[in-house]
């Protein structure tokens, strides 16, 4: 017996892989032109996507690729970033929503990062780099992380804030010698302070993490240094370099 399919299957079915309803969504917020890449199948945009103060729950299915401008989808009730963009080139956010984690987030962020108002405990998920700032206040933060590694802009939360060109570790062990309590027990969370995290890198890359570590190798606790362990062979290296920093010519 022949199985036959409705028309309306047949009817809802378009060159792009999409049916009606993902295509009018698009139709309706890109402005610019999207278009489902071949290659990974996922919808990329040439402009923005603006999705903002529309109830939405979801990305109707959607799955976004690399977007050359604005992504931004606040003031709705998305409880997932599933289906976000992998890149944009312009700025990202998702404030005012009901998220929980940022996983689905895009991967880089060439202008800003804004998760604002949600109601996030980490930033597990969030991009590894943002070009602009990175703003996280109104949440219930109990770690960071999952933090990018570069945030060459601002960095906001509700127990610290940090300007342009400041994220970093010589900031970082600011906050810890002179930041509030809570902005103490949060900044020791990130896991670039953790010294498993720079024995783990002096492993995988140590000719790299030896320069990086020697650059700030004077500012840190004594207690975290008794922890971290130069690899065998580096130790001439290391100790040449962190001699240069401590007379500031490093």
């Amino acid at each position: 017996m022949k199985h036959i399919l409705p028309f309306s299957i047949y009817e809802s079915q378009t060159p792009s892989g999409l049916n009606k309803r993902p295509r009018a969504f698009l139709n309706s917020y890109t402005k610019g032109i999207w278009s489902v890449n071949p290659t990974t199948g996922l919808v990329d945009i040439q402009g923005d996507f603006n999705l903002i103060d529309t109830r939405a729950e979801s990305f109707l299915g959607v799955c976004f690729g690399h977007i050359t401008g604005d992504f931004e989808c606040s003031l709705n009730q998305l409880q997932s970033l599933k289906g976000a963009p992998r890149e944009v080139g312009g700025d990202f956010k998702c404030s005012g929503n009901q998220l929980k984690s940022l996983e689905g987030a895009p991967r880089k962020v060439v202008g800003n990062f804004e998760c604002l108002l949600n109601q996030l405990q980490s930033l597990e998920g969030a991009p590894r780099e943002v070009g602009g700032n990175f703003k996280c206040s109104g949440n219930q933060l109990q770690s960071l992380e999952g933090a990018p590694k570069e945030i060459n802009g601002r960095f906001e939360c509700n127990k610290f804030s940090m300007e342009k060109g400041e994220w970093n570790i010589r900031r970082w062990l600011e906050v810890l010698e002179t930041g509030s309590g809570k902005a103490k027990e949060l900044i020791l969370t990130l896991p670039y302070l953790q010294p498993d995290w720079w024995n783990s890198e002096l492993q995988r890359d140590p000719g790299k993490t030896v320069h990086l570590l020697a650059k700030w190798w004077k500012d840190m606790p004594e207690d975290m240094k008794s922890q971290i362990k130069i690899p065998p062979g580096y130790q001439d290296e290391f100790g040449l370099f962190s001699g240069f920093g401590q007379l500031g010519l490093f």
